[in-house]
């Protein structure tokens, strides 16, 4: 690795307030879809759980804390909301 080089940083599991925010097309109920399939997975907060829509109402950003497990518990978490079709980035 040269000096040049940035190293993803480590996360140490269990996280106890892992942040998620999932940004997705508006539809109805698009919050409570998200929450159902994030639960699947993990423990949410839920009260740090934040919605906001984009300036045009186009997409909607939904943030959330999670207790994270494991680095196989956030890839299902991933792969399962951005199979929905109407979520666009996870980060």
């Amino acid at each position: 690795m040269t000096d040049t080089e940035v190293k993803a940083p480590k996360i140490e599991f269990p996280s106890n307030d892992y942040p998620i925010k999932v940004i997705g097309d508006t539809i109805v109920d698009i919050k409570q879809k998200i929450i159902d399939i994030v639960k699947k997975h993990a423990t949410i907060n839920d009260e740090k759980v934040d919605e906001r829509q984009s300036s045009n109402g186009k997409y909607t950003t939904i943030q959330l804390h999670i207790i994270a497990t494991g680095q196989d518990q956030l890839y299902d978490i991933n792969s399962e909301l951005r199979a929905t079709g109407f979520v666009h980035m996870v980060l």
